[in-house]
């Protein structure tokens, strides 16, 4: 049986989404809906992964009166969470999602700077022997070093326990050399590694050390690269709606391959992670999937090696 995904949010938010007729620069718009929840990268592949029957633990900093609306909002969830206490207040994420095309546009807050006490504090509550696997994701407040998620891969392999790290720039690379699987996008790979191709990018990545690497490409799909060979999955279809938590929708997949096989078949991971992650395009909001897509699409993803 697979181990229960602990996914982590070192710069938890509270997520407004509000929802627009047409978004006009400079324009004075009228809200149809106002949708507010807890998020960040890492809680949005919680909520997949727990939709797709998966055990979850959420952890990650909180601070402040928006860090109490976030503790709350996670339990009525349903997600079981193990948050350390900051000093600073958990920021804000505004998504202003355009009626007329659907389109997105995304308004991110820095986040409270972390302490080294309190990173400190962070390392020492992880519960180890319940993880299976450790998926870290989203950006890093202000106090973390960049190699924050390599930090805790490194001590995640001591006690056994497998990570897969979303990330971009000197994050990415980090990761890859601390031995993660790693996850990004094209745009991030290249910011990373220079001018690449996503397969070449990927061998990169696993050439510096990461147990594998899985990137996503926008309309073009999918790619995933271990030492066993690269692969491309191919979108089934082309999807509107609000694209925010797509990626997150496979880091979840992905984790929960890594938790079930420390070497799991990639070719069958990506058609399951392209699937979802087209599915989680059809809901309003990050962190939700349409599952009846989702089951509809997997089967008709197609992978090339």
């Amino acid at each position: 049986m697979a181990g229960l995904i602990g996914t982590i949010t070192l710069n938890l938010a509270l997520d407004v989404t509000y929802e627009v007729d047409e978004l006009v620069v400079g324009g004075s718009h009228r809200v149809g809906t106002v949708r507010q929840r807890a998020g960040g990268k890492g809680v949005n592949v919680a909520r997949v992964a727990s939709t797709l029957g998966h055990q979850v633990l959420v952890l990650g900093f909180v601070g402040g009166v928006t860090g109490e609306l976030v503790a709350e909002e996670l339990f009525d969830a349903g997600l079981t969470a193990l948050l350390t206490p900051i000093a600073g207040e958990t920021r804000r994420t505004v998504a202003i999602v355009n009626g007329a095309d659907g389109d997105a546009t995304i308004f991110n807050e820095t986040g409270p700077s972390v302490t080294a006490d309190e990173w400190r504090a962070f390392g020492d509550r992880m519960p180890w022997s319940r993880l299976g696997v450790l998926a870290c994701s989203g950006s890093l407040p202000p106090g973390l070093p960049a190699d924050a998620y390599a930090e805790l891969a490194v001590r995640a392999r001591h006690h056994d326990v497998l990570t897969v790290i979303d990330a971009g720039g000197a994050a990415l690379t980090a990761a890859a050399k601390a031995g993660a699987v790693v996850r990004s996008n094209a745009a991030e790979l290249r910011d990373a590694l220079g001018d690449t191709t996503v397969e070449d990018g990927a061998r990169q990545l696993v050439g510096l050390g990461a147990s594998a690497a899985v990137i996503t490409d926008g309309s073009r799909g999918m790619v995933a690269a271990s030492n066993n060979g690269v692969w491309r999955a191919l979108p089934v279809e082309k999807v509107s709606g609000n694209p925010t938590g797509a990626g997150d929708a496979c880091t979840a997949v992905v984790a929960a391959a890594v938790a079930e096989s420390p070497e799991p078949d990639w070719s069958v991971v990506l058609k399951s992670a392209v699937a979802a992650s087209a599915a989680a395009v059809l809901t309003p909001v990050a962190g939700d999937i349409d599952l009846a897509a989702y089951r509809r699409w997997h089967p008709q993803v197609t992978v090339n090696s």
